[in-house]
């Protein structure tokens, strides 16, 4: 059914469903055009809705052939509305979940247009806080580029910077999925153009390998990893590759590339990938654990009976819907500092024997201190059966067998 959007602008059909809003197919005077719709929560909050017309300049100015541009700002009664450019294709994660993994030279190609376009956002002022495959577009009418990939675009600029302001988030809350999160917001730090350099790395390690570096679990397992855990390394790619990855991936913001630097550097490796198939990699065992009440905790728990999810974002979102999986913004509790000093400084998400504890991980804190108590405990036994015999013996040696046993005389 149309719906009016204002008084240019008709939505035809619901495009996707995310936690922000709706995107519709829409008409406008000069074509076809995707529409955001805020929720209906959001458009009544008449800070933000306020916050969206002061920064309307900076939103319609953003325009970049690597980023979905934003045409116009609605705000009519209750709708509050932005009025992209449509692109005529899929996201990256739909294309993720079909192929799994992607060769090296598509990997790369697809996440050098996004640093492209992040590299034009940065240079606005603006910081996207968002980068995950569900917010890259992949235009499947325009031209194929190294690997066969498409033209690919990063959305939602704008969205994360309103909807995540200071008078509306809370010190104590984090906003963002929590695979992507760089330590440094998990640490309640303000967002830079570092965060979004730390996510890209972190897309470009899943479409590599299939899974995200510090994923699966729990989500505050998630969050700790992102702080406290190195990365695994990926077989099969050249040095060079893996090294940019890693150097993205540093736990210090400084420390990380621009994204104008990361997207020179991505194509420069592109001709040394050419011709790699998909790296074959073992995925981690993520058997499903419930975390004591030691460990960083959300807002809900995964239930006992769900299976392990080996690829993607965790949901945040109980009994999100299948239509509405592409969340973005999700409150949750940062962490403590004692409890983010705590996990192994290794790589959490390195394989191992299924219903083994993950080192560093409560369940293995738990049984190596059942193994000390239980050695403690032998120890003492043993000790005391030791000075028990020595006793005895002595006492045997120094007795006439013949004598009579008495008590000692008392003083």
């Amino acid at each position: 059914m149309a719906r009016k959007i204002g008084s240019r602008y008709t939505a035809h059909q619901i495009l996707g469903r995310g936690s922000a809003g709706t995107v519709w197919l829409g008409e406008g005077p000069d074509g076809p055009v995707a529409i955001k719709l805020l929720r209906e929560d959001l458009a009544s909050d008449q800070e933000l809705v306020g916050r969206f017309v002061q920064e309307r300049t900076a939103l319609l100015g953003l325009e970049h052939p690597h980023v979905v541009s934003v045409r116009d700002l609605v705000v009519d009664g209750d709708d509050v509305a932005l009025v992209m450019d449509l692109v005529r294709g899929t996201d990256l994660r739909t294309r993720l979940e079909r192929e799994r993994r992607l060769a090296p030279e598509a990997a790369v190609a697809i996440v050098a247009d996004v640093a492209d376009g992040l590299a034009a956002a940065h240079a606005a002022g603006v910081v996207h806080r968002d980068v995950k495959p569900e917010n890259v577009l992949l235009d499947m009418q325009g031209p194929l580029g190294p690997g066969g990939a498409h033209p690919a675009l990063l959305t939602d600029f704008g969205v994360a910077k309103l909807i995540d302001a200071p008078k509306r988030t809370r010190a104590t809350k984090i906003i963002g999925t929590p695979d992507y999160l760089a330590p440094e917001i998990v640490e309640g730090l303000p967002a830079r153009a570092a965060v979004d350099i730390y996510a890209l790395a972190t897309v470009l390690y899943e479409l590599l390998a299939g899974f995200t570096p510090f994923g699966g679990g729990h989500p505050g397992a998630v969050l700790r990893r992102h702080v406290t855990e190195t990365v695994v390394p990926l077989p099969g790619i050249p040095d060079e590759l893996w090294q940019l990855i890693v150097q993205c991936l540093a736990k210090a913001p400084a420390s990380r590339l621009r994204a104008s630097e990361l997207a020179t550097r991505l194509r420069e490796l592109l001709p040394a990938l050419a011709g790699l198939p998909a790296l074959e990699v073992d995925e981690p065992d993520d058997d499903p654990v419930v975390e004591p009440q030691e460990e960083p905790s959300a807002q809900a728990a995964p239930s006992a009976g769900d299976p392990a999810r080996r690829t993607g974002a965790v949901s945040l979102v109980p009994g999100a819907k299948p239509d509405s999986n592409r969340d973005t913004h999700t409150s949750m509790r940062v962490p403590a500092p004692d409890e983010l000093a705590g996990g192994a400084r290794g790589t959490a998400r390195a394989p191992r024997t299924p219903g083994t504890p993950r080192p560093g991980s409560a369940r293995h804190r738990t049984a190596a201190r059942r193994r000390r108590i239980t050695l403690s405990v032998a120890g003492l036994a043993l000790v005391a059966a030791v000075g028990a015999g020595a006793w005895w013996a002595t006492s045997a040696d120094d007795t006439p067998q013949d004598a009579p046993h008495s008590a000692p005389p008392v003083p």
